[in-house]
């Protein structure tokens, strides 16, 4: 066999392992909780932690960590050794079903948004048996989901099986309506590109900005950039191909289906995509990809940035996620189909995700932001921050004539209708991609562009899930009552199109007219972090989200506060290191550089006039120009950061630092970048762009 075969899933406790390892009986009770949702006896429990830890312990565990992902974006984990004490002062390994099936969590030192006072401290775990546990480090991992002591979601993974628990009793509504009995569930597929930088750990360590704001607040561009496009789909370095084929290796084991490595656009970046999987496994494995590409990078000298912008001037890093239903039969949703019958769903299923967007732009846009991808969106590298979906021409054209009542003959293809006729087949993939689309169909699935390398794929997901859910609700509702059920499809679907057809866009995202024309058709542009997030608590979005039972009002206020306080300290953090740098590193190598240059320069002056030393002169004065101007912006930062108010709501302090901190950071960054161009490289106190660029 080959390497792949060898190692992938070695470290988890998979199917193929249960079966082997299960009593029939107990197999069986664990594959219909996992299949059909439906509860985990007891008993089950406990033969499955049973045969769960002998397994770890073969594979070199000595402890268990139930593994969960509460609302920082990183994952957490506190580690129990499988040791328990016996006679005569020995122990023995033991791991209950209770172990397995739940554990305590402190509550109070976790982000909760006003969920937990800090004197409460109780939350809990649950095993989420959907998700394969795994080993990692000598600690068998079980994914589980995060709540608290009320009941209330602490978590990332909790809602997202909500999500997918709404969506899918939806969808089955909807199946059954064109008779497809066999369905009895639908799970959203998602396949997460991620992408990142590499930089050398030595000069990593030589900038704080790096270490501390995962990006760099300074540094004048390089001479060459991604402009000659020479980087994207180039031949792998390598040092960078032998941390890629590590990395396969270590996500191997863990089971983790990672597929594709190449070069991406900017110097110094890279991609990992992964075969699809389940929407709850995909966010499982892309936390574990996250963290250990970092784990890997060090081993080779490297550090791996995940920050959506870690270098200004050249393209940023996004997580690119496909999205696309399944039902348990296999069948793929956002399929053509090649009957009339699979091809009229397939529309109704498009619609239904037309519409979703179209009317919760808000959301999606919500679902995304982040102080690190603030900084990417609307930068004409990345889509902008105005939500529209492209369909391609051909799809485009077949939903206009349907509206406007019309054959379809284009593309030499024979007549589409709906209704009596229904609408025969036609070929994917056959119009171009849209790179500067937020949100692409291309060919049977949807590819939402907008979430930020550094985040976790949950959030957007849950509400990718919950929209479409209730759109599917909607069309359920109005089918189901039909007398006739094909003229009803046809009137729905034209009645859609029209109602919803200013959301796609087929265009150039990137040009400044699409701007203009956005704002006619009435859609939305939200800007920054601090003008999307509070869209999770507006009045239609708390109904919405309520009636699907996938998170309630308190919960939706506590990710808004969340994510506003998480701007807002981020933001925080960044401007204190500038100044930081600036006070501590910058202004001191920059006065030492202009003494030694005005020393230099009386020495010129001690040949005679005859010597020309008008450049010294004019060096000498740029140099003091620019000292004084980066000591102006130190002092108006440190002001700013002086007034910044305390103890008020999240979204006064994130606007506050969005509206007054953030300017002054780019007034000083722009005086320290412009001392840069003019100083010796080797007085210049850390790494310049082009050092850690092309570096590695």
């Amino acid at each position: 066999m080959g390497v792949v075969n060898d190692l992938f899933g070695i470290n988890v406790f998979n199917d193929e392992v249960m079966r082997n390892r299960l009593p029939k009986e107990t197999y069986q009770a664990l594959h219909r909780t996992i299949d059909n949702g439906r509860r985990l006896d007891a008993q089950v429990a406990s033969v499955v932690a049973s045969a769960m830890k002998d397994w770890a312990i073969e594979h070199g565990a000595t402890h268990y960590t139930h593994w969960f992902q509460p609302l920082n974006s990183v994952t957490a984990e506190k580690h129990d050794a499988f040791i328990t004490p016996a006679a005569g002062g020995k122990v023995i390994n033991e791991f209950s079903g209770k172990e397995l099936v739940r554990g305590e969590a402190d509550a109070s030192s976790l982000p909760s948004g006003g969920l937990r006072s800090t004197f409460e401290a109780r939350g809990y775990t649950a095993w989420d048996p959907t998700s394969y546990a795994f080993i990692k480090e000598h600690t068998l991992c079980v994914p589980t989901a995060y709540c608290s002591y009320s009941g209330e979601a602490l978590d990332k993974k909790t809602p997202l099986l909500r999500s997918m628990e709404a969506l899918s009793r939806q969808a089955v509504r909807i199946l059954k309506l064109f008779g497809r009995m066999d369905a009895t569930r639908v799970m959203p597929s998602v396949g997460p590109e991620q992408e990142y930088f590499l930089v050398d750990r030595k000069l990593y360590d030589r900038r704080s900005d790096l270490i501390f704001a995962g990006r760099t607040l300074f540094g004048a561009p390089a001479p060459k950039g991604q402009e000659l496009g020479d980087h994207f789909f180039g031949t792998i370095k390598p040092r960078v191909q032998a941390f890629m084929t590590e990395l396969n290796e270590e996500l191997w084991k863990v089971g983790v289906l990672a597929k594709t490595e190449h070069n991406e656009t900017a110097p110094a970046q890279h991609e990992m995509a992964p075969i699809y999987s389940t929407v709850n496994v995909a966010c499982d494995h892309n936390q574990l990809t996250m963290e250990i590409m970092k784990k890997v990078a060090d081993r080779h000298g490297l550090y791996c940035l995940l920050n959506e912008k870690p270098f200004e001037g050249v393209n940023g890093s996004g997580k690119h996620n496909n999205w696309s239903l399944t039902t348990n039969t296999g069948y793929n949703l956002l399929e053509p189909g090649d009957s009339p019958h699979e091809s009229a769903q397939f529309l109704l299923f498009l619609m239904s995700v037309i519409k979703a967007v179209d009317e919760n732009q808000d959301m999606l846009r919500a679902s995304v932001a982040s102080a690190g991808n603030d900084l990417r969106l609307g930068g004409y590298e990345a889509p902008p921050a105005i939500i529209s979906i492209f369909l391609g021409d051909e799809l485009t054209e077949i939903l206009e004539a349907l509206e406007n009542g019309m054959d379809y003959n284009g593309r030499e293809k024979t007549e589409m209708a709906i209704g009596v006729h229904m609408l025969p087949k036609f070929p994917r993939d056959t119009t171009d991609r849209n790179r500067t689309s937020p949100f692409a169909f291309t060919g049977n699935k949807f590819e939402f562009r907008m979430l930020g390398s550094s985040a976790s794929i949950s959030t957007a997901n849950v509400v990718l899930n919950t929209i479409v859910a209730e759109s599917l609700r909607q069309f359920a509702d109005e089918l189901e009552d039909a007398e006739n059920f094909q003229e009803a499809l046809h009137d729905l679907i034209v009645r859609n199109i029209r109602e919803h057809k200013r959301i796609i866009f087929n265009g150039n995202n990137y040009s400044p007219e699409w701007i203009e024309e956005a704002a006619a058709r009435g859609l939305l542009k939200l800007d920054s972090t601090v003008d999307a997030l509070p869209c999770y608590t507006a009045e239609k979005n708390v109904k919405l989200f309520a009636e699907h039972k996938v998170l309630n009002e308190n919960e939706l206020r506590s990710r808004r506060d969340i994510g506003l306080d998480a701007y807002a300290k981020m933001r925080g953090i960044e401007a204190k290191t500038m100044l930081m740098m600036a006070r501590r590193e910058i202004l001191p190598a920059a006065v030492r550089y202009t003494g030694e240059m005005a020393e230099a320069g009386n020495r010129v002056r001690q040949f005679g006039p005859k010597l020309p030393h008008s450049a010294m002169d004019e060096l000498l004065a740029k140099l003091c120009q620019g000292c004084e101007r980066l000591n102006e912006g130190i002092d108006r930062l440190a002001e700013a950061m002086d007034r910044q108010p305390a103890g008020t709501e999240p979204i006064v302090c994130a606007r506050y630092m969005h509206d007054e901190v953030m300017p002054r950071m780019k007034e000083l960054r722009e005086a320290a970048d412009g001392l840069e161009i003019l100083m010796d490289r080797k007085a210049w106190p850390f790494p310049t762009y082009d050092e850690l660029l092309f570096n590695v």
